[in-house]
């Protein structure tokens, strides 16, 4: 067993009336858009389900899709203080890569399913809204940021000719496979893995051997075509 305690997701504590209520009513949404997708639910389910007013709602939100920018804003918040846990250095001292990516993989898999509802909503909408886009790029990017913070500490078991850009990579690659395998319900797509058990340890393998972390480079230049290729076998 690992010396270091497994990832949660983190929420800030909240001690004022006023953040406690846009709180529910944000529970409410995500509840509701897991339920029955965004398009679909209304500020009056929102208010009921929260146990407040319509009037309540629209003090804090222009319309519905005030609610789901704040959502976002939640989400990456969260994200954020997640983020700065997780990857404290003295969290993985002693940890090696082996452990340190199996461990966020498998969070990040469990996070996409438990928050699919809203994730789902978040990725399709942020391709026309501009300020979604932003916001998302950059909590990618911070993720980015820290695993390559900690992983470059440990560079000398990565075989990668560039180990900084394949961690980044490495990691966007996950993240596209989860969007698809998870969130946009391509579970059955062929090559997909059916559990979530299994696609966190097959995402797990895929990028330490991009990495390179056994120190078998894997080769990405140019390859003989089959009649050569057969040719040298006969020699």
């Amino acid at each position: 067993m690992s010396p270091h305690s497994q990832i949660r997701w983190i929420r800030p504590v909240l001690q004022v009336r006023s953040q406690q209520t846009l709180e529910r009513l944000l529970d409410s949404a995500e509840e509701l858009i897991a339920d029955k997708g965004f398009e679909d639910i209304t500020v009056a389910e929102i208010a009921s389900r929260a146990g407040v007013s319509v009037g309540a709602v629209y003090s804090r939100f222009h319309d519905k899709q005030g609610v789901l920018h704040c959502l976002q804003d939640r989400f990456v918040d969260e994200a954020n203080l997640t983020t700065d846990n997780a990857f404290d250095p003295e969290r993985w001292r002693g940890a090696s890569i082996e452990e340190i990516i199996s461990e966020l993989i498998t969070f990040l898999v469990e996070i996409h399913r438990k928050r699919r509802g809203v994730m789902r909503e978040l990725v399709a909408r942020a391709k026309n809204e501009p300020s979604m886009i932003e916001r998302k790029g950059r909590l990618v990017a911070r993720i980015g940021e820290c695993l390559e913070s900690l992983l470059i500490a440990r560079a000398e078991r990565i075989g990668a000719p560039a180990p900084a850009m394949a961690i980044r990579f490495g990691l966007r690659l996950v993240l596209c496979m989860l969007e698809q395998a998870i969130l946009f319900d391509d579970i059955r797509a062929y090559g997909i893995p059916d559990s979530d058990e299994q696609l966190a340890s097959e995402l797990t393998r895929a990028y330490l051997a991009y990495l390179d972390v056994n120190g078998e480079s894997l080769s990405v230049g140019p390859t003989n075509n089959l009649e050569d290729e057969l040719e040298t076998r006969r020699e």
